[in-house]
């Protein structure tokens, strides 16, 4: 029970990301007085060479006698009277920080950056520019536009029905009932906004999206917009044959113009979605070494702690109560608690993503189309952990692979066994199918039984109900709807 909420606080840090640890750590620096973020970076010991590694292990883990912070209370008693053994788990704690100070004063990693590399990143940072949201953009619209005043309350009230994507979702009734506008004053309103950037903006469904942009690159007289205004529920279907029998428009003519159509924007306002802004800062490197692939974790934005200079001093004096001695024993447990946990975070992260590259390195060379069938137990047993360990080290936590930047729990998939024996992963497969239909004749698309036979003179077989659950997650529409007349 007392080790619970130390146990809660260490997977909370192993399955944060980055950012979130960061916090996480601000939050307990808040919380222990003990505790202080180092200007130098002292990363894990596991991260350094082997040469090194015993020694760093012998400094850091705690069980060893010569560098336990532990208090033992058979300690306080001597053969007279209880003698209180402060000044010796003091000098133990000192005699460990040096040597901590001493082993990374020795690394060559130059893990922080140079003043100049900080001056240009602040540059970067101070140059950034908030987004703008489509409303703030659509309200700036308002006012340097010729409406009248007594109009901009209406306008008002429209944008701030529209939703992210740019449509106009509420009724003409829910206006008129909750702002006792006009009916023709908002339709006059709404005509204005609609006249705005981005083009096909306040629009109340797709079809008049369309028909916006359409009309704003004076179009109307066009067979795209004739196809659009009337042949909606035919165009969302590809029914090509059918918009050509009723428009008396050769196919050809037809596939040309549901190709420009194409080319609008669904949804106008998703360039200003904040999802646009999110960034990936990957946990784990993995660099390419002459024959070798070299693995390393980013230790430049996981926070560095130590105990605090100004409490081993208070530490130091005699003088104080019993009641300032346990208070800072128990907040130096804590602390060290906590560092330990950053470290083994680290370790952990570190060892399992070793294990992702051996067992990935022909996706590591090659690419999606080599990535192997991998399950977490199989990693969790060559780490020496359990599966939901691996699960929670490698949730939201991104690698940068010489193939690109991937979650890591991209490369856990479920495999499907080739006539050669070997195992080869579902996204694998996909990625294969994916270029079959790419190159297939758009005269005489390939339906999916045909897919099975192509995949089975590739030694994977799979059934027809496979493929065609896996052409549905890539998008790909079915055979008759994917013909180009």
């Amino acid at each position: 029970m007392v080790l619970a909420p130390q146990l809660q606080q260490s997977l909370a840090l192993l399955q944060a990301a980055t950012l979130e640890l960061k916090a996480l750590v601000e939050q307990e620096l808040q919380q222990n007085p003990v505790l202080e973020e180092s200007a130098t970076a002292e990363t894990d010991p596991e991260t350094k060479d082997d040469g090194e590694e015993s020694q760093a292990e012998e400094a850091a883990d705690p069980a060893e006698p010569a560098t336990d912070l532990e208090f033992d209370p058979a300690a306080e008693q001597s053969a007279g009277e209880p003698v209180d053994d402060f000044q010796a788990e003091f000098e133990r704690l000192v005699q460990l920080d040096q040597e901590w100070r001493d082993h990374f004063a020795q690394t060559n990693l130059p893990i922080r950056a140079s003043a100049e590399e900080e001056e240009k990143r602040q540059f970067m940072f101070d140059s950034l520019v908030a987004s703008t949201s489509l409303q703030e953009t659509l309200l700036e619209q308002v006012r340097d536009s010729e409406l009248p005043e007594d109009r901009r309350p209406v306008a008002e009230m429209l944008i701030g029905n529209i939703d992210d994507y740019g449509y106009l979702k509420a009724t003409a009734e829910e206006m008129i009932r909750s702002s006792g506008f006009p009916a023709e004053t908002i339709a006059e309103t709404l005509k204005v906004i609609q006249t705005f950037e981005p083009p096909g903006v306040g629009a109340r469904d797709l079809r008049e999206c369309l028909l916006l942009q359409l009309e704003r690159l004076g179009q109307q007289n066009t067979l795209e917009y004739r196809i659009v205004n009337e042949f909606m529920e035919a165009l969302g279907k590809r029914r090509i044959p059918e918009i050509s029998r009723d428009t008396g428009t050769p196919v050809d003519q037809v596939q040309e113009a549901l190709e420009r159509i194409a080319r609008l924007e669904p949804r106008p306002g998703r360039a200003f979605l904040p999802d646009n802004d999110q960034y990936v800062l990957p946990e784990v490197f993995v660099r390419k070494s002459g024959d070798e692939f070299v693995v390393t974790t980013n230790n430049e934005h996981i926070p560095h702690l130590r105990i605090s200079n100004t409490y081993k001093d208070l530490m130091s004096q005699q003088d104080n109560s019993s009641e300032v001695r346990n208070y800072i024993r128990e907040k130096i447990r804590a602390g060290k608690f906590l560092i330990k946990s950053l470290h083994q975070r680290q370790d952990t992260i570190l060892r399992i993503a070793r294990e992702i590259v051996n067992r990935q390195r022909e996706f590591m060379a090659k690419g999606v189309s080599a990535l192997k069938a991998l399950t977490m137990v199989q990693v969790a047993e060559v780490v020496g952990v359990h599966e939901t360990t691996v699960s929670r080290a490698v949730s939201g936590k991104y690698m940068q692979t010489p193939q690109g930047i991937f979650e890591m729990k991209y490369f856990f998939t479920a495999g499907i066994q080739t006539s050669s024996g070997n195992g080869m992963s579902n996204t694998s497969v996909k990625d294969i199918i994916s270029d079959i239909f790419k190159q297939e004749d758009g005269g005489k698309p390939l339906s999916d039984q045909e897919v099975v036979r192509m995949l089975k003179e590739k030694g994977i077989v799979i059934a027809r109900r496979t493929v065609a659950k896996y052409r549905t997650e890539l998008n790909i529409l079915p055979s008759n709807l994917r013909k180009v007349y």
